[in-house]
């Protein structure tokens, strides 16, 4: 289950920690239903917002203590996030099902085309004019987002491998409820010898696909601010994507529905996961994640997206 970063800190708040423990609340009480529904559970989070804005604290104190490097900065804010999300499991569900949140490192390539074209969306929003004078002041690498605003953007190379994979799969087994890849883990790439960290803040649902696809799991939920994903959006044809197979999915992929920095990489991580091998990708809110894996369709509550392969009677709707 994949929690976005933006789903703790919610677009239009400060960020601060009692805003952001609400809302964690919230993704736990999620997990619960899942737990209740029977699944074991591995619990990833993004940290798009919270490492932006830590970029911008190690910046501001700079003269009073040394900034570290951004894939440090992934690993606080894996910890921070970890433990915001794993204290409120601990308050729902600790009696019934221990917690653990997992320091994860994750192999990215340095070859990857992601380090000579910055796509990921990281901090807070910004005005243009904001935004032209971080470009200026501090180096940064600024784009537009989605209409909503301007925000800083930093590579985003594409997961290969978890460090940790072992440690995630035995918690698992022995019936723990696990955080792994917070912020979509902390990225590291092989030189020479050694495993050096890498400055990239890796798209935590392409680690969740990873992570699902190397533990066999059955089932991938991003968890996002929107009930379902949509085609034509901002079109008089908008619409809904309610149960849909792969390949349909993948024809909207390639038509270009997906803006990169949005949607794009939940759904492209969505079919992915199924295409190799995985049951189901759900795509929807906290408040629909359990509802819509059970895959009851309710005609007074359309559920969220549903992406599977063809087969056993499922397909498009």
């Amino acid at each position: 289950m994949a929690l976005g970063g933006n789903a703790i800190t919610a677009e239009g708040e400060a960020g601060t920690y009692e805003q952001q423990r609400g809302h964690a609340a919230d993704m736990a009480r999620s997990v619960c239903e899942l737990l209740d529904d029977g699944w074991r559970v591995a619990v990833v989070h993004g940290n798009g917002p919270q490492v932006g804005s830590l970029a911008i604290q190690q910046e501001a104190g700079g003269g009073e203590v040394p900034p570290m490097p951004l894939f440090v900065l992934d690993a606080m804010t894996q910890g921070q996030m970890g433990s915001l999300i794993e204290l409120e499991l601990h308050n729902l569900v600790g009696r019934g099902h221990p917690v653990a949140a997992v320091v994860t490192h994750v192999a990215v390539s340095l070859d990857d085309p992601a380090f000579s074209h910055p796509s990921k969306p990281i901090g807070p929003f910004f005005t243009e004019r904001e935004a032209a004078w971080h470009a200026r002041a501090r180096g940064w690498q600024v784009a537009a987002d989605v209409g909503r605003g301007h925000r800083r953007v930093v590579a985003s190379p594409r997961p290969l491998e978890l460090l940790e994979i072992e440690a995630v799969r035995r918690l698992l087994d022995a019936g723990h409820v696990v955080i792994a890849a917070g912020g979509g883990g902390i990225p590291v790439a092989r030189r020479g010898d050694r495993w050096e960290g890498v400055d990239a803040v890796i798209d935590k649902d392409f680690a969740a696909a990873e992570l699902a696809v190397r533990l066999d799991a059955e089932a991938l939920l991003l968890v996002t601010a929107v009930d379902a994903v949509m085609v034509d959006f901002g079109s008089a044809s908008q619409r809904r994507l309610g149960r849909i197979d792969v390949e349909e999915v993948e024809r909207h992929l390639a038509a270009g529905q997906f803006p990169e920095g949005s949607m794009g990489p939940k759904v492209s991580a969505a079919a992915g996961f199924v295409r190799a091998g995985g049951k189901v990708s759900v795509v929807t809110t906290a408040d629909l994640a359990a509802a819509t894996l059970r895959g009851l369709e309710d005609v007074t509550t359309p559920l969220g997206t549903r992406i599977v392969a063809r087969r056993q009677g499922e397909g498009a709707a």
